[in-house]
Formats: C-alpha cells, sequence, structure tokens
C-alpha cells in the first residue's frame, strides 16, 4: 500500500481519530508505534515513518504504544474496498487460518503458492503473513490477558503460540513489557472491564457515526427463537465457531464515548460492549473477527455519507441516517442456507421455515455458554451445519419442491467441500460458484457477497425493494436507469442500496417488504 507520508503527518499533526487503523505511526527515535491519534508530543517529521500494519511495524523492530494501544482501534476498511490477493489475505489472518492451519493452509485457501503469497504480502504491507499472523496472536494475547483470569500458559496456547516462551518473547517484543505487568495495568486503568470465570467483556471499537439501530432492526425481524434475539437495544446469538460453540450478547446502547487526542481533535473513540462466552478460548481471535464483520465495524462512515450525500436525492437519506452500516455474518453456512430459504417470500415466511429448520436440526448448547439456568431467556441453539441440512432437510422442509432441491444442492455442495464459504473468497469468483448451482440466481449471489464478504459495492438493481426506494427518493426506477445512476455511488453502492431499502421500508423498519425479486432466481 503506497501511504502519502505528508498527509498521514498532517492527521498525526493534528491528532485526527478518523486516521485510526488505516495506518501505524512509526517513531524512529523511541522504536514505538502509535496510532494516528496518539496523544504524545507529535514527533519531528523527520523521525516518523508510516506503515500499512501493526505487522509491519514490528517486523522493523517498533514495539505498541502503551498509552494509545495502537492495535485497539477499528481495522482498516481497505480490507473490504480491496478485493486483490493482500487484502483477502488480511480477513483470513484475522480469522485465525494461520494458527489453525498454518501459512501452507492459507496459500492453499487463496490459490496460491506460499512463496508468491509472502512475496505480495510483503511487497503491498510490508509484512509477510507470519509477520502479520504473529501481530494478530499478540493482539488476541493481550485480550486475554487483560479480560479473562486465565493462567499466562493456558493464554500462551489459546492465542495460537506453540509455547510459553514464545508467547513470553513476542508480548515483550511487541508491548515492552511481560505479560504479567500488561494485567496489572489493565486492572488500574480506569474504566478496565470487570473480569469473570467463562465469560469476556470486550470493546468493539468503531468510527462514528454508527447506525446502530438499523442494525438491530435488521437482525430483529429476521431473529430466530433459540439462535438470536434482539432485547432492549441488545442483539445476542449463538455462535458456530473453529474450536467449538459460544455465545455473544451484542450491547449497542452500551457503546461509549471517549475522546481520543488531548487537544479535542478528531472524532470520539466508540466502543460496542460484547459479551463473549466461549466454548475454547482459542475462538477468541476468530470470534472477534466475525463479530465486527457482522457489524461492519471497520468501515470509513465518514467517506460513505461524503460520497452518497453529494447525490442529491441521496442526501436527506444520508442525512437522516448517518453511519449506515452493512449487515454481515458470523457464520457464512447460515446465512447462505437462509438466503436460499428466503428466495421469492417475506421475511417473515423466511424466518417461518428457517426457524422450523433450525429447531428441528440444531443442536442444544451447555449451560456453561449460555449463563446458566436462570439465563433461559438466551439462545442455546446453534444452526444446524451444512451436513445436517443435506442429511435430514427432506424430511424438515416444506414448500415448492425447487427451493427444497435448491437448499439441499446447496447444503450437499457446503458439507463436500465443493463450495467454500469463507472471508478470503474473491467476490467475482464468489458469485460465479454460487449462480452455477441450480436454483441461486444474480440476486442471491451479490446478496451473499454482500453479507459475507463486507462487499461495498453491491447495488443489487433487481432488487424491488431497493428500486421502490429509488422511486421514493426520485432516482430511476428502471434497472438500467438506477444503475447508470449508481455509477457515481462507487465504491459504495452497496451503502446506497441499504438507504433504498430504508426508504422503501418508510425508515422505520428495514426491508419489510419481499426478500428478493422473481428475477433474482434462475433455474
Amino acid at each position: 500500500m503506497l501511504l502519502d507520508q505528508e498527509r498521514c503527518y498532517r492527521a498525526v499533526a493534528s491528532r485526527d481519530a478518523r486516521f485510526d487503523g488505516h495506518f501505524i505511526t512509526a517513531v524512529r527515535t523511541t522504536r514505538i508505534y502509535c496510532r494516528p491519534s496518539c496523544p504524545a508530543m507529535t514527533p519531528k517529521r523527520a523521525n516518523v515513518e508510516f506503515l500499512a500494519t501493526a505487522g509491519a511495524a514490528q517486523q522493523r523492530g517498533y514495539r505498541a504504544c502503551r498509552r494509545c494501544q495502537p492495535d485497539a482501534v477499528p481495522g482498516s476498511p481497505d480490507w473490504n474496498i480491496r478485493a486483490d490477493l493482500a487484502a483477502r489475505a488480511m480477513r483470513l489472518i484475522a480469522d485465525g487460518v494461520v494458527e489453525r492451519d498454518g501459512v501452507v493452509g492459507l496459500a492453499a485457501r487463496l490459490g496460491y503458492s506460499e512463496r508468491h503469497l509472502n512475496r505480495v504480502l510483503t511487497t503491498e504491507l510490508g509484512a509477510g503473513p507470519l509477520a502479520l499472523a504473529r501481530a494478530h496472536r499478540a493482539h488476541t494475547a493481550r485480550l486475554l490477558v487483560e479480560t479473562t483470569p486465565l493462567g499466562m500458559a493456558d493464554i500462551a496456547f489459546a492465542a495460537g503460540f506453540a509455547s510459553v516462551r514464545q508467547f513470553n518473547d513476542t508480548v515483550r517484543v511487541v508491548y515492552g513489557v511481560p505479560p504479567t505487568t500488561l494485567r496489572t495495568e489493565a486492572g488500574r486503568r480506569r474504566g478496565a472491564v470487570p473480569v469473570a470465570a467463562g465469560t469476556l467483556v470486550l470493546r468493539l471499537p468503531f468510527r462514528s457515526p454508527f447506525d446502530a439501530d438499523g442494525l438491530l432492526a435488521f437482525f430483529s425481524a429476521r431473529a430466530l427463537d433459540g439462535v438470536e434475539s434482539v432485547v432492549d437495544g441488545t442483539y445476542r446469538r449463538t455462535l458456530r465457531l473453529p474450536h467449538g460453540a459460544a455465545t455473544v450478547a451484542l450491547d449497542t446502547g452500551a457503546a461509549d464515548a471517549r475522546p481520543i487526542g488531548g487537544d479535542g481533535h478528531g472524532v470520539a473513540a466508540r466502543h460496542v460492549v460484547a459479551t463473549l462466552r466461549l466454548g475454547d478460548p482459542r475462538d477468541l481471535g476468530p470470534a472477534v473477527a466475525r463479530l465486527r464483520r457482522l457489524l461492519d465495524l471497520d468501515a470509513d462512515p465518514v467517506a460513505v455519507d461524503a460520497l452518497l450525500g453529494a447525490d442529491p436525492a441521496l442526501a436527506p437519506s444520508v442525512a437522516a441516517t448517518p453511519g449506515i452500516r452493512l449487515p454481515g455474518t458470523v457464520d457464512g453456512v447460515e446465512t447462505a442456507l437462509r438466503a436460499v430459504l428466503g428466495q421469492q417470500v417475506s421475511v417473515a415466511a423466511a424466518r417461518t421455515a428457517t426457524g422450523r429448520l433450525a429447531a428441528a436440526l440444531g443442536e442444544r448448547l451447555p449451560p456453561r455458554l449460555t449463563g446458566g439456568d436462570d439465563a433461559a431467556h438466551e439462545p442455546d441453539l446453534l444452526f444446524p451445519t451444512a451436513a445436517a441440512v443435506a442429511e435430514r432437510g427432506a424430511e424438515v422442509l416444506t414448500g415448492p419442491a425447487t427451493r427444497i432441491r435448491t437448499v439441499l444442492g446447496l447444503a450437499e455442495a457446503l458439507a463436500d467441500g465443493s463450495l467454500v464459504l469463507d472471508a478470503g473468497r474473491d467476490p467475482a469468483d464468489l458469485r460465479a460458484a454460487l449462480t452455477a448451482l441450480p436454483g441461486i440466481g444474480p440476486w442471491t449471489a451479490g446478496y451473499l457477497a454482500m453479507r459475507l464478504l463486507g462487499d461495498p459495492d453491491e447495488l443489487l438493481a433487481t432488487d424491488l425493494a431497493v428500486r421502490r426506494g429509488a422511486g421514493l427518493l426520485g432516482l430511476p426506477s428502471d434497472m438500467d436507469g438506477l444503475s447508470a445512476r449508481a455509477e457515481s455511488w462507487k465504491p459504495w453502492r452497496s451503502y446506497a442500496a441499504t438507504h433504498l431499502w430504508r426508504a422503501a421500508a418508510g425508515r422505520a423498519r428495514i426491508d419489510t417488504a419481499t426478500t428478493t425479486p422473481p428475477s433474482g432466481r434462475t433455474s
């Protein structure tokens, strides 16, 4: 990534928090790297360099600033905007693929050799996959040290380190102190999150503004009994993670605002509070990455709103709903099956069908993951696996035979591995793989690219609700006219489509019309 060094320095000089997560500030004299909004004295221009990733800074011998905590910022929106090899690799590294499968497994998923992958990442991001994964492990370790009562040996292996010695050495190199000091400092820090056995309470940072109400309305309209719920501004759901099951409560109402930077410049740091119960602590890193994608927390709302707000027809909606986000997913298999079950039916009908499937084929969680016997109201049901749906779905599914065949065909492809749904997929390749399956058309493929990959530039011009919303806002409501007008909305057409959905729903509820039009499906 080519960074404009002078522009980066201006952002640092003004302590502009809008740039946190976009780049790293590395100070040569102190050998410390910081977020752009760090409140410390601004270093001289000759003494700093700007890097794309924390991994690149660590590889050059810099350690993380313990004052501004540069790893506790929103991630770069570039990994969703870009569909190249580097962006796809970064999404998989955040999901813990290197810890589970090694660099060999990462390269295999991306379809390239290890040598080529290392060359591209080093050129683009300043560090190879091992260094980037090491930075990710260090961040996960810090979260575990500061937010759990786990012993250091347990944390070392949970974070993906091969040994306790490697864990201790990495923490010392990255943070400049041993792990025990990090825990002591966290305990003294004002507003530190509570530590309780079996529960992790984390702050997930995002860039303001943040349309939490819109996301909650979307999830509430589709919530499946036992799998998820939305109550009093908190979204709860079960999670199927690489090493086991988990539950999470995402409290958007408790999002707190804390100024970053001593002079008050920039945007306040805001957070969604996540309360996690993990079956296996090794799943912390993947869980955090997936929750961030679920809520689109790495988005750059200022850039999105500035571009879309420049269109006179969209400007009123942007002004009324600043910081609109794309609802993502924590489970590609679940979202794909739900999307196909929702083809050509209303949201309510799709919810009924998927709820019946989940109740019949899902798995109940033990009380230790749901808060105990006194928390019976919390979700305790895992959505069924693709293998379970492929094997027994015909016994449960009702409705048109063609739709049942489509669902079973998708489940079989997912179960046997011929179709892979993960954050490392190329959007174009994913669309092609999906539309090659009988019964899945361009609408469903585009919708899944938006939900699974966070693709910010999918208009869904065939969607009836999108076109209805366009008409209500004075935009062309025919596909060709809307597509032509949307050229000026690139690369944020997915966010524009979300505004149009909102307009079609009277700005009161998201997408209460049909889930997909007849044109969104092919035979």
